[in-house]
């Protein structure tokens, strides 16, 4: 059988040489496998909107958002790919200054070319367009869902959320920036955070960044 290709290079197609090399070592994860990796970095922003405060309840309960604003906020991330399923797991872990730390967990399904599901509890989801463009990651929120026997069953979420936005930038051959959005067409900006992240030394090498 063919060595199986990272989960990212599967959803990009041959846009995935497009990518800086920094995002393509990060995302060296292939679905059905072990593999692991963990970034450590500093949010310099997590800023929510006085209206987004009447959200962050339900949000608590889906285990959406990040309901604590800060600067210059330490942040790990781990992320791990599970053999059983195919989903890559996201747990970030936010380190406030004076609070226990903050997790935000959520799974990542790919569902087509350019197109992944990004799930929360209880199956509830955020569909997302992924592209290559300049070198970063870009992930653009088109549709909410709720995964219910095994059905993506769409959510007017939007409407009160508004539309996501997420980037991977790279900075140099260890580094990339981040920057996540929520807009809202009638409130603005909801919420948003944005930081500076390092690839540990061990990350996988160039040989997997050419795939």
């Amino acid at each position: 059988m063919p060595e199986r290709r990272p989960v990212f290079q599967e959803v990009l197609g041959e846009d995935w040489a497009k990518l800086g090399e920094v995002i393509r070592r990060h995302y060296f994860l292939r679905s059905f496998s072990d593999d692991y990796i963990c970034v450590k970095g500093v949010m310099h922003e997590v800023e929510h909107s006085a209206f987004a405060k009447v959200l962050l309840p339900f949000a608590r309960i889906v285990g959406a958002l990040v309901p604590y604003r800060g600067r210059d906020v330490p942040i790990e991330v781990h992320y791990t790919a599970r053999p059983e399923d195919g989903t890559l797991h996201w747990d970030r872990v936010f380190h406030f200054a004076g609070r226990k730390p903050f997790h935000f967990r959520s799974r990542m399904q790919q569902t087509g070319p350019n197109q992944v599901i990004e799930f929360v509890r209880f199956g509830v989801g955020m569909r997302l367009k992924v592209t290559a463009e300049e070198g970063a990651m870009v992930f653009r929120d088109v549709g909410y869902v709720w995964r219910l026997f095994g059905y993506d069953l769409p959510l007017p979420v939007g409407l009160l959320l508004g539309t996501g936005y997420i980037e991977e930038r790279p900075i140099d051959d260890r580094s990339f920036s981040m920057r996540m959005t929520l807009r809202h067409p009638l409130f603005g900006e909801l919420f948003r955070y944005s930081g500076v992240f390092s690839l540990p030394e061990e990350a996988p090498g160039s040989a997997v960044a050419e795939g």
